[in-house]
Order: structure tokens, then C-alpha cells, then sequence
């Protein structure tokens, strides 16, 4: 396993939910890692953001770790979940809730069908 492949699974096992992203979830550094970054804080997930821009082995690294080569990736209890638009289709689904909901992590359910409600 790569040093960054060990990185990602430390963190990834550390963590109940990890995104991948360009920038933080403060300050996101691209639209569609915006995207994802605003519907967990939206929902009130706690997760962890790492920011690729700060690390190009990292960068690459979660692209081969994952087989996906698109950043944002989400990440819950381990397993790869998706990208932006994967994401925003569980969103507005409702398979998003259900991910939470089987795995434990908490949200704010309230929130979630806001979300859907504002786009429906």
C-alpha cells in the first residue's frame, strides 16, 4: 500500500464520514466540492474534510484508491460513497438519509427535506 493509500485508510478508519475535497468545508475551493460540503453542513453531518490541493500525492492517491477520478469523494464508515452528482442524487432521493441512517450518522432529517423541498 502507497503512503498515501495509508493515509487515506487511517483517516478514512478514524473518521465516520470524510470528504475529499478542494479546500475545506469552510472555505471550499471548487463548485462541486461546494455542492457537497454545503449539503453536509446543511444537514448538521460532522465529517472530515481533507483539502488535495495541499498534497499532490494525495490528490492522486484518493483518484486510485477509489477507482474514481473525480474530487469531491465522500466517504462513509469507510466505504466510497461518490462524487458531486452521486451525492446530489441521494440528496434529493432521499438514499442519503438512508445511508446515514443505516450506518449511524447522525443528521438533521428536518434539514434534509428542506433541501428537497427547495428543489423539488
Amino acid at each position: 500500500m502507497t503512503d498515501a493509500a495509508t493515509r487515506i485508510q487511517e483517516t478514512n478508519s478514524a473518521n465516520d464520514v470524510v470528504l475529499y475535497m478542494k479546500g475545506t468545508k469552510s472555505m471550499p475551493q471548487c463548485g462541486f466540492s461546494s455542492r457537497v460540503a454545503g449539503v453536509l453542513n446543511y444537514m448538521g453531518v460532522e465529517f472530515a474534510d481533507v483539502n488535495v490541493l495541499t498534497d499532490e500525492e494525495l490528490r492522486q492517491g484518493i483518484k486510485d484508491f477509489s477507482d474514481w477520478p473525480t474530487i469531491p469523494q465522500l466517504y462513509v464508515k469507510g466505504e466510497f460513497v461518490g462524487g458531486c452528482d452521486i451525492i446530489t442524487e441521494m440528496t434529493m432521493s432521499g438514499e442519503l438519509d438512508q445511508l446515514f441512517e443505516e450506518n449511524g450518522v447522525a443528521y438533521d432529517k428536518e434539514a434534509a427535506n428542506k433541501i428537497r423541498e427547495a428543489n423539488a
